[in-house]
């Protein structure tokens, strides 16, 4: 019962993860690709603003009355080359400026200026960086104005001090410029052209066109991870101390894109010096030239954990990347963990309640069925003591309340009761009462208790079975061994005839016993193992018995092939048990189960006169060699041939009644007088009087 409820809720907790699985992989799909397209979208944006500049400065270095004084100034600055003054002197410069101005008001600029291709100022709207060759301006800017193409640097701090928005001057403030060649008549390049921006304003807010979310964010860095645009965060970013709390501090070139390992918005301080941290996951991978996405989680230069989407731009030596942070990009994911979590919870708790109360109700029910059996009454059937037990169930000695009749009673293993226990109980009874031959065991009846008892009763057997015979009596006789056997195939031939196989036939399921006074009586037991052969019975009740049988008796094809026995099976196992009467030893031993099978399946068995080391009737020995075949069509096909065969036999008929009569009364005796021995021992140990003892061993002896 319990079983159910739990592959229930394991099946529920499955498909659960399955579709949990498929959920996060949705999720995390929709918020790359939600990245990616804001990140595209930004730089797309970026892309078409540089591409702005580099046309404005190319149309006004294209004016051929800058081109004129440019080339003027280019003159005057090879003549003096250490001559500032020369330079500030000069009509050129002035008319220049002139033109600079309304390019200025028109368009907006900081400033435009001139640059020689060596990076020497040689024109300005302002005196102080005219002759100056030391300014910050990345070198592949100006290689590639020489070579005639225009460009805009990355941003980087200004020597020159400017008015902020505040009114106060200031050096180190942002600037970008927008580079464009200036050329002489010939089309070759002679200066570069530049236009001074502020890319806190400019730059910052082309990157801010498209963000996610209140937290996330499109930013710029160079390939040693510096900040190239505003950050969102610089609030926070003077909170956790990486820049200054000052009114007119910015990230801007002042934030390394570095993981701090810690999560510094939360409180946390990194034990690394800010030159020892790693570059973030994304920088690392940027700086590489390699675009890509993660959705994973990684942390960004606060410590946060973020997910995000980066390119590298190299016409620009600049990175771009689009970052969030990881619990906003996710929050309906982490909603419906939540909500999976306390689904699975609950289906764990009422599975262990449903388990918990199943086990109370079946413990319940076998306290109540062990009490029936310790009443010792089981309907009409009263029982006696335990006789023992089997792979199934358990055997009393009991009686028929009307009938008085001494019966055996097996009852299902309490522990065992399931549905596929019960349904091969009752197979074995039902296969069972099919057959009445003298030899098989009978069955008198079958039933279940109101308490849910199984059991069904049968002849009550006195004896002994023939594997505690050899081993308790050796090897038998000859003429003894014909007479055993012949009974055996007996009952077999009849089980064979209705398309039973016994698929256990062993000397510890033959049982010898006296009926009507004859004695070395055989009883065929425990067809637990049967099989129909017409196919009617349950796969899943065949299934459960493959390779069933014990390995000392098994035939090949039933180690081999188990789903294909036959009754040749029973007749192999039957030449084994023939082996062991005569010879008092099993046809193969071994010092495991594998190599046992291995040898039945491969290795030719020795005759029983060489296992002996003395003759054997040559006619019994041919039945017994032939029944071990390896090859089912080599041995006896039917049980019928075998008891034929046996009755051909010379030593056949040899083993009287009165044999067998005898060796009973025999044995018997001796039993009864060893039984006696001890008994008296025992008395004898806790006598005081050594006379008494005497007595009591002589009325033993007259017993």
């Amino acid at each position: 019962m319990w079983v159910w409820p739990i592959a229930g809720t394991v099946l529920l907790l499955v498909l659960a993860f399955i579709v949990r699985s498929v959920v996060e992989q949705s999720s995390k799909q929709t918020v790359a690709d939600n990245l990616e397209t804001i990140l595209n979208a930004d730089v797309a944006a970026l892309n078409i603003w540089l591409e702005r500049e580099e046309s404005l400065a190319e149309v006004l270095a294209e004016e051929p009355r800058i081109q004129k004084l440019t080339a003027e100034l280019i003159d005057i600055s090879q003549q003096n080359p250490d001559d500032r003054e020369a330079l500030l002197r000069s009509t050129s410069l002035t008319e220049l400026r002139a033109e600079f101005e309304s390019e200025l008001e028109h368009l907006g600029y900081l400033d435009v200026g001139l640059f020689s291709l060596n990076g020497r100022v040689i024109a300005s709207s302002r005196d102080e960086p005219i002759g100056r060759a030391d300014l910050p301006i990345q070198k592949s800017a100006l290689e590639k104005v020489a070579q005639g193409e225009a460009t805009v640097t990355r941003p980087f701090e200004s020597l020159f001090a400017r008015q902020t928005d505040s009114g106060e001057l200031k050096a180190g403030l942002p600037t970008m410029l927008a580079m464009a060649p200036v050329k002489d008549d010939a089309g070759k390049p002679i200066a570069a052209l530049a236009l001074l921006i502020r890319p806190d304003v400019n730059f910052t807010r082309i990157l801010s066109v498209a963000r996610a979310g209140k937290t996330g964010e499109t930013y710029a860095f160079d390939k040693e991870g510096l900040l190239l645009s505003q950050s969102r965060f610089d609030e926070d970013l003077k909170m956790i101390g990486l820049i200054p709390d000052r009114e007119d501090a910015h990230s801007i070139l002042n934030i390394q894109i570095r993981d701090p390992q810690v999560d510094m918005v939360s409180g946390n301080r990194p034990t690394l010096r800010l030159a020892d941290r790693p570059l973030t996951h994304m920088a690392a991978a940027a700086v590489q030239n390699q675009s890509g996405v993660n959705v994973d989680g990684y942390r960004d230069y606060r410590g946060v954990p973020v997910v995000g989407a980066w390119t590298w731009l190299p016409e620009y030596e600049m990175g771009v990347a689009t970052e969030m942070d990881k619990a906003e990009a996710f929050r309906p994911l982490y909603l419906l963990r939540y909500s999976f979590w306390g689904l699975f919870t609950l289906l764990v708790v009422g599975a262990i309640a449903i388990f918990i109360f199943t086990v109370i109700v079946a413990r319940k029910e076998q306290e109540t069925r062990r009490a029936v059996i310790k009443a010792k009454q089981l309907g009409q059937y009263a029982l006696e003591e335990k006789l023992g037990e089997g792979g199934m169930g358990v055997v009393y000695r009991g009686h028929h309340a009307m009938l008085r009749r001494p019966t055996a009673i097996k009852l299902l293993d309490i522990e065992k009761t399931t549905d596929e226990a019960v349904a091969r109980f009752e197979r074995e009874v039902q296969l069972t009462s099919q057959l009445n031959h003298p030899n098989t065991i009978a069955i008198y009846d079958y039933g279940r208790t109101p308490e849910g008892v199984f059991y069904y009763a049968m002849e009550l057997l006195e004896g002994i079975n023939l594997d505690d015979l050899v081993k308790q009596f050796g090897p038998l006789p000859e003429d003894r061994v014909i007479h055993l056997l012949k009974q055996i195939a007996g009952s077999l031939s009849e089980a064979h005839q209705l398309g039973v196989i016994h698929r256990d036939v062993k000397p510890a399921n033959i049982f010898l016993t006296h009926r009507g006074g004859v004695y070395d009586f055989v009883k065929l037991l425990d067809f637990g193992l049967v099989k129909a052969v017409d196919g009617r019975e349950q796969a899943s009740l065949t299934s459960t018995n493959a390779m069933a049988g014990t390995p000392m008796y098994l035939s090949p094809e039933g180690i081999n092939h188990p789903d294909q026995v036959d009754a040749r099976s029973d007749i192999y196992a039957f030449g084994a048990v023939g082996f062991y009467l005569l010879t008092g030893t099993t046809v193969f031993e071994g010092d495991s189960i594998i190599e046992i099978c291995m040898k039945h399946s491969q290795e030719q068995p020795e005759t029983p006169s060489k296992r002996l080391g003395k003759p054997v009737a040559e006619d019994l020995e041919q039945i017994i060699m032939k029944c071990l075949e390896k090859d089912p069509a080599k041995r006896p096909q039917t049980a019928a041939e075998l008891v034929q065969s046996l009755s051909e036999c010379q030593s056949d008929g040899k083993w009287t009644i009165q044999d067998a009569s005898d060796w009973w009364r025999q044995k018997m005796e001796q039993k009864l007088n060893a039984t006696l021995i001890q008994s008296a021992s025992a008395v004898q140990a806790t006598t005081s009087s050594s006379a008494d003892a005497t007595l009591i061993v002589n009325l033993s002896k007259e017993e």
